[in-house]
């Protein structure tokens, strides 16, 4: 088991409960300051479950999960990973605090992490987290930390983090405000408009390109913007059916759609993503 042991994370965590600060005891566990004393244990893989029984069972499931994991793994989004971690690297230098919300199996969280971050991950999703867990041991990445909860309430303290990654999940720009320390930096990253068309041209009879998120930022400041346009060749259906779980027309494709790539083992696609940077203000300017 994988114990919490950065300072920095400790101090950045809070009761989901009741809303206060952390200290671990003897074994290990997360126990809160609070009247009436919180207890949270990791896992056997290393995560925490910060999530209420509502939230319970919700985001991606094992197999996504897997498919994701498989297809990151194989390189096909490094360009991507490299382009987020050089952006922070920029933008947010110090080697702080940085919350990965939505952050799935933790491949970009760990890569961070590398990068010599302290790296909080919080995903709704128990399969993701634990995968990212098992990621971040098998990387011996004493920076990493990973949580279920939402992204719309992160059980941490107002302006604990150095930056914000948000990487295809929901843009949440309250939360990630409050979360921001003044001045800190949230990156987020999402799909341009010729994004995975080969794909789609396999699936679908008329393609569209894709639209611009309605959920991006409107107080913060953005301060830069990168596109990261490549093509990829995939050369098994393994591969090609593991890229289309991980994304959102996996549950918007009809089976007989679906059953167009059952046996196709090459396909050409286009990666097309836009990343944004934007400067935080003050958490009360965007009550």
């Amino acid at each position: 088991m994988r114990l919490l042991k950065n300072k920095v994370i400790i101090n950045s965590i809070k009761c989901p409960v009741c809303g206060q600060p952390f200290r671990t005891d003897e074994r290990g566990s997360l126990l809160c300051l609070g009247k009436k004393t919180h207890c949270y244990d990791f896992s056997s893989s290393g995560y925490v479950n910060f999530s209420c029984p509502a939230q319970s069972g919700g985001g991606d499931s094992k197999g996504a999960v897997r498919a994701r994991s498989l297809f990151l793994d194989s390189g096909a989004y490094l360009p991507v990973a490299n382009a987020v971690c050089e952006m922070l690297d920029e933008f947010s230098p110090n080697g702080g605090l940085v919350i990965d919300a939505g952050c799935g199996e933790g491949y970009y969280s760990c890569l961070i992490a590398n990068n010599g971050y302290s790296v909080c991950g919080a995903d709704i999703s128990k399969f993701a987290v634990d995968a990212a867990a098992k990621r971040a041991t098998r990387g011996e990445l004493e920076k990493a930390f990973f949580c279920t909860a939402s992204v719309f309430e992160l059980p941490l303290v107002n302006s604990c983090a150095d930056a914000v990654v948000n990487i295809f999940a929901p843009c949440v720009e309250k939360e990630y405000s409050r979360v921001l320390k003044d001045e800190g930096v949230l990156v987020v990253a999402w799909a341009g408009e010729e994004h995975l068309m080969g794909l789609k041209s396999v699936i679908y009879d008329n393609t569209h390109i894709n639209t611009a998120r309605a959920d991006l930022p409107q107080s913060m400041e953005k301060i830069f913007e990168k596109r990261v346009k490549y093509q990829i060749e995939l050369t098994s259906n393994d591969q090609i059916l593991n890229l289309f779980s991980m994304t959102p027309y996996y549950w918007r494709t009809s089976s007989e759609d679906r059953e167009k790539l059952s046996g196709l083992n090459s396909l050409t696609t286009q990666i097309d993503i836009i990343i944004s940077v934007y400067k935080n203000h003050t958490f009360e300017e965007i009550q």
